[in-house]
């Protein structure tokens, strides 16, 4: 058996080898020489770029790093599409749980479309430092070959649905604030003037290559600040919104003078856990590829979260005399919030300072400051995404390290002066002028967008529909039947 085992082996090796011999120098059929075709399969091991470029044997995806970002892709979608409409269906009152799984639907939807039409394009293609081109609208050139900008090893399509997911969930974030009072349509309205004026230029800026804040990659970033997984893109740009959107649109009937408790704790919870599941696609995800800086997105993001939940649910116990169910949940979704801007950066013991910051800064935040200003936040967005969204994007400024992620140290940085900062300390200052460009587009855009159609079209609902609920009059089904009814 061994010696049938080794003339096959042989008979493999002369058939690789044959064409070296029939050719010239070494070069294979394609032209390209077996130490390039080497070099071009330890690239891809390695996840770093093509050796051989054009002329490489493997012009297509890696099949592990896109296997990977595909599952990424359904984890991100899993957080919103049901994770987020399960725990923000859990907290609203019974009356109003369809409105909640209706808005996140909706906008899925709704972004999905945008994001065809011109949102990728916008957000993804070189154009400038603030927002990109009109090149690829329609999703036109985004095929299944990679782009080598984000990625030499995943295809760009997957990619661009990767990214996609990130587009939908962030200002789904934003019905926590607004819950049970809004009109679906004033939603879908505000979302898609949202989508153009604050998203899409944002996340240009952080994670376009030629984007004005990413300090990462583009060797002439104006800001040279870092942003692994959506800090400032995603929890600061959504939870400052929603704070200022909810001011315009005013408390609910009865705020403060009667009870609002969540009707199904048991759905918060459910929820929280695909929100933990799901955020791993989220943090790990954004390695674009499954490498050691995804293993290790992977490792501080449990370690925060894990932390974070404990922190929060202990701090009730010592104040409270009670840990609820309510305080877990709240701190690991905290918890996952801080580390986000992080996870690709940090040390696991950066992770655990985060995951305590994270259980008692948006824990006083909710507890304590929305009491004290009494805004009607439904939900807390503003308390844990852009009270957490903020702390987490300053801290990564303190705690980001090289022995974490080498990239911070690579070309790009280095031309910039990232690389400098990060080694001899200042990379907090950069994020503090990440965070003041995050929160004055936000705000900026958000009062404008909130004012304009509140003059035009109207933002809350009728008090007779606010008190009967959101669930019939905006969608014309109940969550929940009585014997009785049935």
């Amino acid at each position: 058996m061994k010696t049938l085992l080794f003339a096959l082996g042989l008979m493999a090796l002369v058939a690789f080898l044959a064409p070296v011999a029939r050719g010239a120098d070494a070069a294979s059929v394609s032209g390209q020489s077996v130490q390039q075709r080497l070099h071009d399969i330890e690239a891809y091991i390695n996840n770093t770029g093509r050796v051989t470029g054009a002329h490489s044997k493997i012009p297509g995806p890696g099949p592990g790093h896109n296997g990977w970002m595909m599952t990424s892709a359904a984890l991100v979608l899993f957080m919103t599409l049901p994770g987020l409409a399960l725990f923000y269906g859990g907290l609203v009152r019974s009356k109003n749980v369809l409105s909640v799984l209706g808005q996140c639907l909706g906008i899925a939807g709704l972004v999905t479309i945008l994001w065809f039409l011109c949102g990728y394009s916008l957000t993804f293609h070189s154009g400038g430092p603030f927002l990109g081109s009109l090149d690829s609208a329609f999703l036109r050139g985004v095929t299944s070959m990679p782009n080598p900008d984000y990625g030499a090893w995943v295809s760009q399509n997957v990619y661009a649905m990767y990214q996609l997911m990130f587009a939908i969930i962030t200002p789904a974030l934003i019905v926590g604030a607004i819950a049970e009072r809004m009109k679906f349509a004033a939603i879908l309205l505000f979302v898609t003037c949202w989508m153009f004026l604050v998203y899409f230029p944002l996340a240009h800026m952080v994670w376009g290559v030629d984007g004005f804040m990413n300090g990462v990659w583009n060797p002439h970033a104006g800001i040279r600040a870092i942003d692994f997984a959506g800090g400032t893109v995603v929890h600061m740009s959504s939870g400052w919104s929603a704070l200022i959107l909810c001011l315009i649109l005013g408390r609910r009937l009865g705020f403060g003078k009667e009870p609002m408790p969540p009707h199904n704790m048991v759905l918060c919870m459910v929820g929280t856990g695909m929100l933990w599941v799901g955020w791993y696609g989220f943090n790990a995800g954004s390695a674009v590829a499954a490498d050691i800086i995804a293993a290790n997105a992977f490792t501080a993001t449990t370690l925060a979260t894990a932390t974070a939940s404990f922190v929060w649910a202990g701090a009730e116990y010592f104040l409270r005399g009670k840990p609820s169910i309510l305080g877990f949940c709240s701190g690991a979704v905290a918890g996952l919030v801080v580390i986000t801007p992080a996870c690709g950066f940090v040390t696991p013991a950066g992770a655990m300072i985060i995951g305590v910051a994270a259980g008692l800064v948006p824990f006083f935040a909710c507890y304590k400051l929305k009491g004290w200003l009494g805004y009607d936040d439904a939900l807390d967005t503003f308390g844990v995404h852009a009270v957490g969204g903020t702390l987490g994007a300053l801290l990564t400024g303190l705690l980001a390290s090289a022995s974490a992620n080498p990239n911070l140290v690579g070309d790009a940085a280095k031309a910039n002066g990232l690389a400098r900062l990060v080694t001899h300390g200042g990379l907090w200052i950069e994020q503090l002028k990440a965070i003041g460009v995050t929160l004055g587009l936000a705000v900026v855009a958000t009062t404008v967008i909130g004012f304009a159609l509140k003059a035009s079209i109207g933002l809350r609902v009728s008090s007779e529909v606010e008190v009967s609920g959101l669930d019939l009059a905006e969608h014309g089904e109940e969550g929940y039947h009585t014997a009785a009814q049935l």
